[in-house]
């Protein structure tokens, strides 16, 4: 997605939230620093994830840390795991478990902080749920997903947040079960929220798929200049790409592959647009 005039003041949100989580004292210096090399970076043309991966990176630097989200994906997990067996009963008791299994995957997206979201910290989540879960998909193309789902289908599943990530098994499992092969991606290093391998391992998470990747890099959603040459192999190779949340949908929007399906929350007005949905639903769109 290219960069709209709305992702500038949303992206200084982002860094000064970051900022709070590790030291207040630097939240002038740090946003006159990454404004600046936002201003320098800033074109037209420019993805959003590009000019935010840079801009993340400076401020990463000057609060010297790899993670300043550690505790809030500490707390996010905390939350999905507590609310995973109501989830997962939902959608196993369903008569449509894959659109349920979708729609749970969508709900754990809302854990994400920093940006306009429908909960502001994780533990909102639990008395929110049950609400998210009756707004049900307000654009549904699971049934276009099902029809990729034969035995033996090759399907790479773009992963997004912490927390998150756990709802992402009960979808995982439905895929499996349904007879694909399915390959969970991941980030290769800490950024914002996201899950990373570690996340993976210490959350069992690898038991719910046929094998694990990584993005290879520091990056928002995916990193595209360049792709890792495995994880453009991995993508051209698929015969269905699973991407869940905003950071994924900005990366892979401008790059054309095909079948892929976004599994968001539209939590942004520029994404929202783009994506061609209404702001604050949950959203299950294919594109062929």
């Amino acid at each position: 997605m290219k960069v709209r005039a709305q992702c500038a003041p949303c992206l200084l949100n982002r860094v000064l939230y970051e900022t709070r989580l590790v030291n207040p004292e630097l939240e002038g210096e740090v946003i006159e620093a990454c404004l600046k090399k936002m201003c320098e970076l800033w074109a037209p043309n420019e993805t959003s994830t590009e000019i935010a991966v840079k801009v993340h990176r400076l401020a990463y630097d000057m609060l010297g840390t790899d993670d300043p989200y550690a505790m809030v994906k500490a707390v996010s997990n905390r939350v999905a795991i507590d609310l995973l067996p109501r989830a997962r009963a939902k959608a196993v008791r369903s008569k449509d478990r894959l659109r349920e299994a979708a729609l749970a995957a969508i709900i754990g997206n809302v854990l994400d902080f920093g940006i306009r979201s429908a909960v502001d910290e994780p533990e909102q989540l639990r008395g929110k749920f049950d609400a998210l879960w009756a707004e049900g998909l307000h654009r549904d193309d699971t049934k276009k997903m099902a029809k990729y789902l034969r035995n033996g289908a090759r399907i790479v599943y773009l992963a997004d947040n912490c927390g998150e990530i756990i709802f992402d098994t009960i979808l995982l499992d439905e895929l499996r079960r349904r007879g694909a092969h399915v390959t969970l991606v991941v980030r290769g290093k800490k950024i914002l929220t996201d899950a990373t391998m570690e996340d993976v391992k210490a959350l069992g998470i690898g038991k719910h798929a046929d094998a694990i990747a990584t993005t290879e890099s520091f990056a928002v959603g995916l990193p595209t200049k360049p792709m890792p040459r495995k994880l453009r192999k991995l993508l051209e190779g698929a015969d269905l790409i699973i991407c869940k949340g905003m950071g994924n949908y900005e990366a892979l929007s401008e790059q054309g592959f095909r079948p892929i399906i976004y599994l968001m929350r539209t939590k942004c007005r520029p994404v929202a647009e783009s994506v061609g949905e209404p702001l604050d639903k949950n959203v299950a769109k294919m594109f062929e």
